[in-house]
């Protein structure tokens, strides 16, 4: 392959990380959105976020072996075409406005969006000589965050329509004028997600038609690892728990955020999802200055920064009031930023022939996205929101511990070692 096709295949692999990214980030306006208009409780709207991640959890290990016995290039245009599919049927859903129907949509374009993360992860982080895995993970993922950035302000712009009716303006209404707000409340997902489809198709065909390098992972010096559990690589198994909390932290803040602003400040739908962008921004610029900082700095190092960082904020939005609260969570993403690739490669580093299992149960370990805001969903309906956005502090508090535990982690290389 010429170093021109080679840059061609990392661009089209990065651009799959944009992808996940933006369904993914779109989540956080759905919940808001189909909490209206289907008319949901918090703990009800959370099961956008379980469907979507339910779906990594299910997907996960039959995508791993899936790719092991036809390869990376396969699995992911499998899943590019169940993305397709899935956001298609977010048309009829919309039609019927039948909730269970949206999460099924949105199970399907988790289920293609699991195989792209089995994939792409382990693949850009092999991509290339081993002692920049870490660095070329990160930036890859910073187009993640280029994603992360733009759905919640694309889909509060085009999704979210700045109109909530209060108990007593729907008692006023008649019936049909009430279904005709709850079905054009409804029916606004139908042109984005129709967009989102037709894109995906065009890089499903952009990837068939090019030519990708394969991936050798196996080496003679993992020979000696060839026949241990899987489930007995310690460091891999606490990385897991560190996805799943911190998978559930990010799904937790950034789907509510909206909910919490208007709670804690009496900011409107549209306003927040602005803020929520803005929030995202940076979570991009901090991927990419995250991704700078770790030619300088330990990634391990920086992972107990953010870890330090993030549960102090939390602390801060508790015990302040007002629009300080909002800001203090707006900064969370920033210091999430480089969280998720750094986990995930200090967690595989050194697996050998054993990456794409290892992989398959790291993309398992998303299903904390499922769990986390359930509980939050939970904890506000019982209590208050500010209250429940409390969880997420545990998680943080977990990826401190592990990151703790990798800190004699230099670099890479190092990772490789062990």
């Amino acid at each position: 392959m010429t170093k021109k096709n080679g840059f061609f295949a990392v661009a089209l692999i990065t651009s799959l990380f944009f992808l996940w990214g933006f369904a993914l980030n779109l989540n956080s306006i759905l919940v808001p959105h189909l909490k209206k208009a289907c008319q949901l409780t918090d703990l009800q709207s959370a099961f956008v976020d379980s469907a979507f991640y339910i779906a990594y959890f299910v997907v996960a290990f039959p995508a791993g072996m899936f790719m092991h016995k036809y390869g990376y290039k396969a699995g992911i245009i499998f899943g590019l075409v169940m993305f397709a599919i899935g956001a298609f049927l977010f048309y009829p859903a919309a039609t019927t406005r039948l909730y269970g129907f949206f999460l099924f949509a949105l199970f399907i374009i988790a289920s293609g969006c699991g195989f792209l993360e089995t994939a792409a992860n382990p693949y850009i982080n092999n991509l290339g000589d081993p002692k920049d895995a870490t660095f070329r993970i990160n930036f890859a993922q910073s187009f993640n965050g280029l994603a992360a950035t733009l759905a919640p302000l694309l889909g509060g712009m085009f999704i979210l329509s700045g109109k909530t009716l209060t108990a007593t303006q729907k008692g006023a209404m008649s019936s049909q004028q009430l279904n005709t707000y709850l079905q054009t409340e409804s029916d606004a997902v139908k042109i984005p997600y129709i967009i989102i489809a037709v894109t995906v198709l065009v890089v499903a065909i952009l990837i068939w038609r090019t030519t990708l390098p394969d991936i050798h992972e196996h080496t003679t010096a993992d020979d000696t690892k060839s026949g241990r559990s899987i489930f007995k690589e310690k460091n891999l198994m606490l990385g897991v728990v560190g996805i799943f909390f911190y998978v559930g932290a990010q799904a937790s803040i950034q789907s509510f955020f909206i909910r919490y602003s208007k709670y804690v400040a009496s900011i409107d739908e549209k306003y927040a999802s602005q803020l929520l962008s803005g929030a995202f921004l940076g979570f991009m610029a901090g991927r990419f200055l995250g991704t700078a900082l770790m030619k300088y700095i330990a990634p391990v190092k920086l992972l107990i920064i953010y870890s330090v960082i993030n549960c102090g904020l939390l602390i801060l939005a508790f015990t302040v009031d007002g629009k300080l609260s909002v800001y203090a969570i707006m900064a969370v993403p920033f210091f999430m930023s480089i969280m998720f690739p750094t986990i995930f490669s200090l967690s595989i580093q050194g697996l050998g022939e054993k990456t794409k299992t290892g992989s398959s149960l790291l993309i398992m370990g998303i299903v904390g996205g499922a769990v986390i805001p359930l509980s939050l969903g939970l904890v506000s309906d019982m209590t208050s929101i500010r209250i429940a956005y409390l969880i997420p502090l545990i998680c943080f508090a977990y990826i401190f511990f592990f990151a703790f535990k990798n800190i004699k982690v230099k670099n890479v290389e190092q990772v490789l070692a062990h």
